[in-house]
Order: C-alpha cells, then sequence, then structure tokens
C-alpha cells in the first residue's frame, strides 16, 4: 500500500463497496489502482487468435504479442519491466484466471519499488477476477478482442465452448481452433474435478450450421453423462443417442478422455478419429496411443452390435497429449503439398522443445501451421494439448 495508507484502509473500502460490483472495467480500474497507491494502469486483454494485445481501459495502441516485453510477460506469464523515454517505468504484469491467460497489466510509475509490484500483482489478480465475472455478459470485451466479424456457426460454438485454458497443481489442459470465426463443426471441451481431467475433442460432418449445432448437442451430451457420473462407454453412448434421436442424420467423429491426476492413468476412446500423440522428454512417440477407431459418434454406431471400447495408457510426469482435428494434417503447405502426419509431426517438435508453457507451444504450434497456409485453413484446425505435472515427492 501507499505509504499515506499503510494498512490499505483504502483498498478495503473500495472491496467493501458494493458499489464496486456494478463498475465498468475501467472505472473498477482506476478506482482500485488509486486505492493501491498506483499513478497509472492499463488493462490489455489478448485477442481471439492471441496476436494482439488490445487495451481496454486507455486510449492507446495495440501491442503485438510477439516482439514486445509486454507479449513476453503474456507468454511467460511472468513480470517485465521497461524503461519509457519520459523517464518513467512500466511494469508489465500477466493477467490470468488460474492457468487461462487473459492479457497483462501495464503499471507506470516515476520508478517501480518493490512494494510498487506487490501492488501491481495485487491490482492484477484483483482485475483478472472483475473480467472474468463479467466478460460473459459485457460484449465491450468481445467487440474489442476481434479482429473481423464472426460466423453465425463459430457464434453458436464459442457460446458453448470452455476457457482457452485450465489447470490446477497437477495438469494444465489447453486448446485453439481455426479458423477462429468460422469454425463450422469443430470443438474441444476440457473440465477438473479434484482427481479428474476430462477432454473431448469433436469434429462433426460437414462444415455449416447443421454441423455447429451437432457438436453442441454432442458437447451438452458429454456433459451431462460425464455430471451424472457415467463412464467413459456410458458418455459415448449417451453422445450416440442423443445424436440419433435430434439430428439422425448427422454424425462426429471424437476423441474423449479421462486423466486420473495422482496416478497419471489415462483412458480414452477413439470414434472414428485421429489417434492422440504422445510427447515425452521433447520427442513426438507417435504410435503410442494407436488404436482401432470404434464408429464415429451418432447413428453410424447404433447399426453394429459391438460395444463402446476404452484404452489405458499410463502416463509419465511431464507427458503431455496432443489432441487433433484431421483438418491440421489435411492443411496444405505454400506449395500446395499436404501438410500430413509427418510434417505436422516435425512442427509439434519445433513448438514444444524449450521447456515453454503448454498454452504458449500450443499458440506457436497454431501460428505455424497458419503461416504456412498463409492464413487460411481449409477445414477447421482444433488442437487440444495437456500435460500432467504432479507434484515432487
Amino acid at each position: 500500500m501507499s505509504t499515506s495508507d499503510p494498512d490499505g484502509a483504502a483498498l478495503w473500502r473500495f472491496l467493501a463497496d458494493p458499489a464496486h460490483l456494478t463498475m465498468d472495467l475501467r472505472t473498477a480500474a482506476a478506482h482500485a489502482a488509486r486505492a493501491l497507491g498506483l499513478r497509472h494502469a492499463v488493462v490489455y486483454l489478448v485477442d481471439l487468435q492471441q496476436r494482439r494485445l488490445v487495451p481496454q481501459t486507455a486510449v492507446a495502441p495495440p501491442v503485438a504479442v510477439d516482439g514486445s516485453l509486454a507479449g513476453w510477460a503474456y507468454r511467460t506469464q511472468s513480470l517485465r519491466v521497461e524503461e519509457s523515454g519520459t523517464g518513467s517505468v512500466t511494469a508489465w504484469f500477466p493477467l490470468l484466471d488460474g492457468a487461462e491467460r487473459l492479457g497483462v497489466l501495464a503499471v507506470t510509475d516515476t520508478a517501480l519499488t518493490a512494494s510498487t509490484l506487490t501492488r501491481g500483482r495485487a491490482l492484477a489478480s484483483l482485475l483478472a477476477m472483475v473480467i472474468t465475472s463479467k466478460r460473459l455478459y459485457e460484449d465491450s470485451f468481445v467487440l474489442r478482442t476481434r479482429t473481423e466479424q464472426m460466423r453465425l456457426p463459430a457464434e453458436m460454438l464459442r457460446a458453448l465452448l470452455p476457457p482457452r485454458t485450465i489447470g490446477n497443481g497437477h495438469v494444465v489442459s489447453t486448446a485453439v481452433l481455426e479458423p477462429a470465426y468460422e469454425i463450422g463443426g469443430d470443438a474441444f471441451d476440457h473440465s477438473l474435478t479434484d482427481t479428474t481431467l476430462h477432454v473431448a475433442v469433436l469434429d462433426a460432418m460437414g462444415h455449416d450450421l447443421a454441423s455447429g449445432l451437432t457438436s453442441t448437442v454432442s458437447l451438452a451430451a458429454c456433459r451431462n453423462a460425464r455430471r451424472n457420473g457415467y463412464d467413459l462407454p456410458e458418455l459415448v453412448r449417451s453422445v450416440d443417442e442423443a445424436l440419433s434421436r435430434w439430428l439422425p442424420e448427422q454424425f462426429c467423429t471424437a476423441v474423449v478422455a479421462r486423466l486420473d491426476l495422482v496416478t497419471g492413468v489415462l483412458h480414452w476412446a477413439n470414434c472414428g478419429h485421429p489417434a492422440p500423440i504422445l510427447i515425452r522428454d521433447e520427442r513426438l512417440i507417435i504410435d503410442a496411443m494407436e488404436r482401432d477407431a470404434d464408429p464415429p459418434m451418432g447413428m453410424p454406431s447404433l447399426l453394429t452390435s459391438r460395444p463402446r471400447r476404452t484404452h489405458e495408457i499410463p502416463l509419465q510426469p511431464g507427458d503431455r497429449v496432443l489432441m487433433y482435428t484431421d483438418g491440421v494434417v489435411e492443411a496444405r503447405t505454400r506449395e500446395a503439398k499436404l501438410l500430413g502426419l509427418e510434417r505436422f509431426a516435425d512442427y509439434v517438435i519445433r513448438a514444444t522443445a524449450g521447456g515453454e508453457l503448454a498454452p504458449e507451444s500450443l499458440r506457436r504450434l497454431i501460428h505455424s501451421i497458419l503461416a504456412a497456409q498463409e492464413g487460411r485453413l481449409r477445414d477447421d484446425a482444433t488442437l487440444l494439448m495437456f500435460e500432467w505435472r504432479p507434484p515432487a515427492g
């Protein structure tokens, strides 16, 4: 706190006043910064494709995620400090909602002391909670972080998707979808309990509103089944029945998985989908999770009497599992050649090497793939990667 307010009474009064609950972000940030004795603070949120940091609480130009200290703070989730030409100093703090990267907070003053940095971190934590509570219903956040218009199927799907990154002390799971504004049938889901990570990647037939509706129904059926305590075979069967009843002409491929956070044992079911990839010690073990796939989810599965199968593999601490849709390997290079699994594997190796955080590895991976397509994909491409990292000892 400031030297004139050593006990932080101004902050306590701000938090105790119910009026702060209905303040817009700009007003809340200004009041909270003042209560913490900070001279100037600006919130930057990352855009949908994680390329730019867009100011929310001041008139200022966007900042590139790549090639800037602000972007470095975002990419590494760590503090960065820089001097300005006016004699002031700016500290860039990552804005985090748990494991989800929201953007950065810029705190500027004539000098930065240890106390200033502590108060800056406190402000970043407070504003991250404010942003998370408001962005579900305040369109201003959406309008400022989109760079183009979104198509209706993509709008419908994104309304149902979970945060891009989730995690706890045992695991982190992160996902990206492209083309960001035009997705039609791809979707992902991930969620946590005290002991389990649940993940799913889906790819519905087609690339239109019906495809988006297929993925939406499938996601809802997955969530309903797991929240009712169903095992994986029952969960998949629930999706089969939901699609067969409500969208009998539609189907989707999927991988659904469940990771035991204590033992590291991973169970999964593959419904006509590309096999997940295991990354261990910065090396790809491509065939580690290759299994014969079951039929896609929906009506095709009800035409066979064979029950759904699940598979099992023990993970080692630090292992990463990458799940993807076929739009990734069916993308084409600048030479109009299919990217293919071999080139995709090379992208994965380069993107995940060097000890980067999993969300940053995945951001760089999808941008590398997009760069090879000159920014345009012929089909939806979804990537989801989770890393098991149990506490030592």
